[in-house]
């Protein structure tokens, strides 16, 4: 077996603010299983928390663990009992591995399941390794083969892409309604995409800085709006909270219409958070959480490759793993950047 299949580099976070390119070991790939020769992967908003606070929520970190979960490479090679996943083809990697067994599971609800391993995650012990490395071994049910005019570097945005189709989808039908978008980081932007292609009737972005709102224009905004400068109160038929900040719930609450419908995205910090809860019944609006994804992944595949600007008008930076320094530090700039990409092949 060739020494690459054996080892190979990662990005592995060992604390809060240290953060390494390790040599790690690969699994040669077993039954059902692939290993892929990672070519791009996409830096997110966890992988900032665990370097800049050791923790995402409950999620924190105890032992080295391998950042990232935005993914896409080329198959290296397959193990036993997989078929259609040839060495050299294109593929992305859905990065959570449901039990299949729990009652959510059971329900049909994956994307809830109580033991399912996340890539590059820390909720369990031991951590689940993810992604930023040059090969890595997965199950072959993770991995997606690529649309055909769909480019690999592109390919890595299906996972945040799902979470946006998956948190329009708990709204049920957008086409012709008004829509508020309240956060336009990469998840706030890729909803207003994928809003913008479902037919929306107007959507509207507000953020505390103008760089992201220039992204959510590119993405098919219908106006932005800085909610630094004057309070912005007009009510919609639907609100997708998705900054994350406790304080901006209130006005999200304000802004969504009588009887409309509240979609919370934005993961908030660890412990209770203050919520108008009169309001929300006074109004009789419906409160919605939205939590990763599941079928969406292949969806966000199509998406992808059927609407090109997408990716064009996200990515703002790419870096090669060994320049991973001024990536994060890039990606943690929000009056720069959107999303940052590193290339696994430098």
């Amino acid at each position: 077996m060739p020494d690459i299949l054996r080892a190979t580099e990662a990005l592995v976070i060992h604390d809060r603010d240290d953060l390494r390119l390790d040599r790690v070991s690969v699994a040669e790939p077993g039954r059902g299983e692939v290993t892929v020769r990672v070519a791009w992967g996409g830096i997110c908003g966890s992988d900032m928390h665990y370097l800049k606070h050791g923790g995402v929520g409950a999620s924190v970190l105890r032992k080295p663990m391998i950042l990232g979960h935005e993914i896409s490479g080329f198959v290296e090679r397959s193990g036993p009992d997989v078929s259609g996943l040839a060495p050299g083809a294109p593929v992305a990697i859905h990065p959570a591995r449901p039990c299949g067994d729990c009652p959510e599971c059971r329900r049909g609800l994956r994307h809830l399941c109580r033991e399912t391993r996340f890539l590059g995650s820390a909720a369990f012990l031991p951590h689940t390794d993810g992604g930023f490395r040059r090969l890595m071994t997965v199950a072959a049910s993770q991995v997606y083969l690529l649309p055909q005019d769909l480019d690999v570097r592109s390919a890595c945005l299906a996972e945040p892409l799902s979470v946006a189709l998956h948190a329009i989808a708990r709204t049920g039908d957008v086409r012709g309604k008004t829509i508020l978008v309240q956060g336009a980081g990469p998840i706030g932007a890729l909803i207003v995409a994928g809003l913008a292609i479902a037919g929306a009737g107007s959507v509207v972005a507000t953020d505390l800085h103008d760089f992201p709102l220039s992204i959510a224009r590119r993405m098919g905004a219908t106006s932005v709006i800085n909610s630094t400068s004057a309070p912005y109160l007009a009510e919609h038929d639907i609100v997708f909270e998705a900054s994350g900040a406790p304080s901006a719930l209130p006005t999200a609450i304000a802004c969504a219409a009588k009887g409309g419908i509240l979609v919370q995205v934005g993961m908030f910090p660890p412990g209770n958070v203050g919520i108008p809860l009169g309001q929300i019944i006074a109004r009789e609006l419906d409160y919605r959480g939205s939590f990763r994804f599941d079928t969406e992944f292949g969806a966000a595949l199509d998406l992808l490759a059927a609407h090109p600007w997408i990716a064009d008008g996200l990515v703002t930076h790419r870096f090669g793993l060994t320049a991973f320094g001024e990536a994060f530090a890039t990606s943690l700039n929000r009056h720069q950047s959107s999303k940052v990409l590193l290339d696994m092949s430098r």
